[in-house]
C-alpha cells in the first residue's frame, strides 16, 4: 500500500494544490491535522481535505478554530488567526472540523503503524528534540508512528545500536525534490512528513511524504508553489502581515 501523508496545511490552498499535483500514485491519503489556522483559505482547504482524506486526525488549530478548545496556549498572532478563521468558516466545514477524531488512528491491513498529530500519548505535544522523541518511542506500542505538529520534516529512530534524528537532504531550495529513506526492521520510528502550508525548517517549499508498505520506505517531498499568491491572500484578508512574510522564510 502507498500512503500519502499530509500535515499542517494551515489553510494554505496554493501549497496544498501543489502537493496534490506533485504527489505520486497512492492508495490512501492520511491527514495528520492542523488543516486550518494561519492561512487565508480555510474553507477551500477544508473542502479539499474532506474530498481527499481517507484518514484524518485533528490538530490543535482545528480544535481552536472550531471552538472545541480555547486559545490559551496560542501566541497573539495565532490567536488573531483563530478568531478570523472562526468568522470565515462555513457551518458545514466548522462542524466537520469539530467532529474530527484525536489520534492515534490506524489503517486496516497496515500493521505496526499509527497516525497522530503531536505524539501517541498527547495530541498537542511537540516532538522536536531527540530525548523527548526517545521517550515517546519507548512508550509507543507500534514500531512506526507518523506525526506532525512541529512543521519540521524528518523524524527520529531508535534501534538496537543507535538512535538519531532523521533529516532529509536536498540539493537546493529552488526546485521540487524528493528524498528516499529506507526503513529497517527491528527499529522504531517517528516520521514527520513536514508541513504543507507553513514549514519551519528553513525551507519555504511545501512538504509531504509517501509511505510505501511494500518497499518499507518513506519518500519525503518538497515542492514549489505559488508563494506570492498565498501571501497576497493573507494580506487581502487583513490577517497579520507576519503570517505572510514567514512563508518565504520557512520559519
Amino acid at each position: 500500500m502507498r500512503i500519502l501523508l499530509l500535515s499542517d496545511i494551515h489553510a494554505n490552498l496554493e501549497a496544498l494544490d501543489a502537493c496534490l499535483e506533485e504527489a505520486p500514485e497512492h492508495d490512501v491519503v492520511v491527514n495528520l491535522g492542523d488543516i486550518v489556522g494561519y492561512g487565508a483559505s480555510p474553507n477551500e482547504v477544508t473542502e479539499r481535505s474532506r474530498q481527499v482524506g481517507n484518514v484524518v486526525v485533528r490538530g490543535n488549530h482545528d480544535k481552536a478554530c472550531s471552538g472545541l478548545s480555547s486559545m490559551e496556549d496560542f501566541n497573539p498572532i495565532a490567536g488573531l488567526a483563530v478568531l478570523w478563521t472562526r468568522t470565515i468558516l462555513r457551518r458545514d466545514n466548522l462542524n466537520w472540523l469539530r467532529e474530527l477524531p484525536p489520534g492515534p488512528a490506524h489503517i486496516p491491513g497496515v500493521e505496526g503503524a499509527q497516525f497522530v498529530h503531536g505524539s501517541p500519548h498527547d495530541e498537542d505535544e511537540y516532538l522536536l528534540l531527540l530525548p523527548e522523541a526517545l521517550e515517546s518511542l519507548d512508550e509507543a506500542e507500534p514500531s512506526l508512528t507518523f506525526f506532525g505538529h512541529t512543521h519540521v520534516q524528518g523524524g527520529f529512530y531508535a534501534g538496537p545500536d543507535e538512535a538519531a534524528a532523521i533529516r532529509p537532504i536536498y540539493d537546493s531550495h529552488g526546485t521540487s525534490e524528493k528524498y528516499v529513506f529506507k526503513l529497517r526492521k527491528n527499529v522504531r520510528y517517528l516520521i514527520n512528513p513536514g508541513s504543507v502550508g507553513q514549514p519551519r525548517d528553513g525551507d519555504w517549499r511545501a512538504a509531504f511524504a509517501l509511505f510505501d508498505t511494500r518497499t518499507f520506505s518513506v519518500t519525503y517531498y518538497r515542492t514549489q508553489y505559488d508563494l506570492a499568491k498565498a501571501q497576497q491572500r493573507i494580506i487581502e484578508a487583513d490577517l497579520p502581515e507576519r503570517l505572510a512574510t514567514r512563508l518565504a522564510q520557512g520559519r
